[in-house]
């Protein structure tokens, strides 16, 4: 029998979504998802089994128009850096995560990328293709690389500097920063050198390590060429020499020079760097060694005449007497003193009297030989010592210089001074006195007083003496 009871209506059934709807639905989720991966990676690929490219975005990928590399091997894009063996990233055998590698921009340049990518799989587990994202390193790997090289400098110079703060003398500091650069660059060895492009000497300042004799003219070359940039040659015994100008403060043309044995790896930018920041170093301390000789210069020298100071003047002697007696040989002291220098001075002033004493100092140069010593004690004395000399040839000396000196030194003021002489004391000394160079010295005084005592402008030997 049929069923007669009423049932309510049912309610309507809610409209389905209209195709159109649903395809702007799917087309909005696909723009976003593409904008969301161009904007966390730089490449987005996909290859087929064969390695063929099949997708790629953004279309501008590494400057690579997307269409032009569609159909093609991925092998095209993986790029050698000559470090190793080559590896295709776009074709994984396993998921793999910011796996390093070079690829080949449109431009024939190479970028470091991080790729992520993971193999496709068919229904039996064959691989069918590969897909995955690159994110370009290359600025940041460049960066990471200088900063890595800045703090790896700065340790080694560092190191360099507390090396050379442990020593006192030139000489040694120099040593010790030439030895911690060796060690830091793996060289053979290093020296300083002064090189000129006006002058074909070349002088060693100092080295450390072997080769430096064998290495010092094409080091200079390099150092001439192209100061203060550094070069890099193949020595002609197989070395690789690196060398940097390293002109300083004081006008020497200097130069730091660096090698490696000829089997060993070339100089890398690292290395050539790292030359560069020490020369700052070698600079300083060659700067502090010409200061050093020029205060141990000042402290033994006249700062009007250039000659030895008094002090100076009496070691030099001590020393010249030692070989001397070695030698079995005498030795002569003059002691001379100006006549009416004061009267210069009085009349014409200092400047006049400094101008008279430089005058005397040459005179005094031309008489000597270079084996012998020449001093102003002060004012205007001087005194000279002749080695190997005995009395008859200071004598010689002595009167050549009474005879000639008034003419000399009076051209040098306006006015003619006729007493503007010398008055000459002489005292030698035998081989193996024990005389001391003090009594030497007070024997030739008196005797030049007795010359002024006696007439002026004349010599005398030492009355001790000749008793």
């Amino acid at each position: 029998m049929p069923d007669t009871t009423l049932h309510p209506p049912s309610p309507a059934a809610p409209d389905a979504p209209a195709p159109d709807v649903i395809r702007e639905a799917l087309a909005e989720s696909r723009q976003r998802w593409r904008q969301l991966v161009c904007l966390a990676a730089d490449m987005v690929f996909e290859t087929d089994a064969a390695g063929r490219f099949v997708f790629i975005i953004p279309d501008q990928a590494l400057g690579w128009p997307a269409g032009m590399l569609i159909g093609q091997p991925s092998e095209l894009l993986v790029g050698d850096d000559g470090t190793g063996p080559i590896l295709n990233p776009f074709r994984p055998v396993a998921e793999c995560r910011r796996r390093r590698a070079w690829i080949r921009r449109c431009d024939g340049s190479l970028a470091m990328m991080a790729i992520s990518a993971a193999p496709l799989l068919d229904a039996s587990g064959g691989i069918i293709g590969a897909r995955g994202i690159g994110i370009d390193m290359t600025d940041y790997d460049t960066q990471s690389s200088q900063i890595a090289g800045r703090l790896r400098r700065g340790e080694v110079l560092d190191h360099i500097l507390s090396r050379v703060g442990q020593e006192l003398v030139a000489d040694h500091m120099m040593d010790a920063a030439l030895w911690a650069m060796i060690h830091a660059l793996g060289a053979e060895g290093a020296a300083v050198i002064a090189a000129s492009a006006e002058s074909p000497s070349v002088g060693i300042l100092h080295d450390c390590g072997p080769g430096a004799a064998a290495t010092i003219d094409t080091a200079a070359r390099l150092i001439a060429l192209q100061p203060p940039e550094p070069g890099e040659a193949v020595n002609f015994d197989g070395r690789l020499v690196l060398a940097v100008g390293c002109p300083t403060r004081f006008g020497a043309n200097a130069g730091l020079a660096m090698w490696r044995s000829a089997n060993a790896r070339a100089w890398d930018r690292e290395d050539i760097l790292l030359a560069a920041s020490a020369t700052g170093i070698v600079r300083m301390i060659l700067e502090y060694e010409a200061i050093q000789r020029e205060m141990a210069h000042q402290a033994r020298t006249d700062p009007l005449t250039g000659l030895l100071n008094r002090r100076a003047f009496m070691q030099e002697i001590g020393r010249h007497c030692a070989r001397l007696d070695r030698e079995d040989s005498p030795g002569t002291l003059l002691f001379i003193d100006m006549d009416s220098f004061k009267a210069v001075n009085d009349r014409m002033g200092h400047a006049m009297g400094d101008a008279v004493l430089i005058r005397l100092a040459d005179m005094l140069r031309r008489l000597v030989r270079p084996s012998d010593l020449i001093a102003r004690l002060g004012g205007d004395e001087f005194a000279i010592w002749l080695s190997g000399a005995d009395r008859m040839i200071a004598a010689e000396r002595a009167d050549h210089l009474c005879r000639t000196a008034p003419a000399e030194l009076s051209c040098v003021v306006p006015e003619a001074f006729p007493a503007l002489g010398l008055s000459i004391g002489i005292a030698t000394r035998r081989a193996g006195s024990r005389e001391t160079i003090e009594d030497l010295m007070r024997r030739a005084d008196m005797a030049m007083y007795d010359v002024k005592r006696s007439g002026r402008s004349h010599w005398q030997v030492s009355q001790e003496e000749i008793a």
